[in-house]
């Protein structure tokens, strides 16, 4: 899952609701990209441009944040990332909601590690 961990300006990130894909489950901490209008899952190799602070609502409907360059997200490894560096930039997993230690196409830069094992904390920035 992808949170906000820090902001670089003093203002809170603005809500904004969106309709999701019909077909799929949308989930709060999820890495989304419009596609015919409506969110869907971000790709490996694509950067995001919302993600979900809450999950699809019974209308379709889904509370996003708009990824902007100031925003740094927590969020966990889905492999073991022991060769990983701050400043290494990685893919997104399939679900939306992690990072690979693939960094071939990386879209998310990586700003702090805590942890290199599978599920450990780490921070990006898009």
């Amino acid at each position: 899952m992808f949170c906000i961990k820090k902001m670089d300006t003093g203002l809170s990130a603005p809500f904004d609701y969106l309709p999701g894909t019909a077909a799929e489950a949308i989930v709060a901490g999820e890495a989304l990209v419009l596609s015919a209008g409506k969110l869907t899952k971000c790709g490996a190799t694509a950067t995001p441009a919302f993600v979900s602070v809450g999950p699809v609502n019974a209308d379709g409907i889904v509370p996003v944040v708009k990824v902007q360059p100031y925003m740094e997200f927590a969020t966990t490894l889905s492999a073991a990332g022991a060769a990983l560096n701050p400043g290494d930039k990685v893919t997104l997993s399939a679900d939306g909601l992690q990072i690979t230690a693939t960094t071939t196409s990386g879209v998310a830069a990586i700003t702090r590690i805590d942890d290199t094992a599978v599920g450990g904390a780490v921070c990006v920035r898009f």
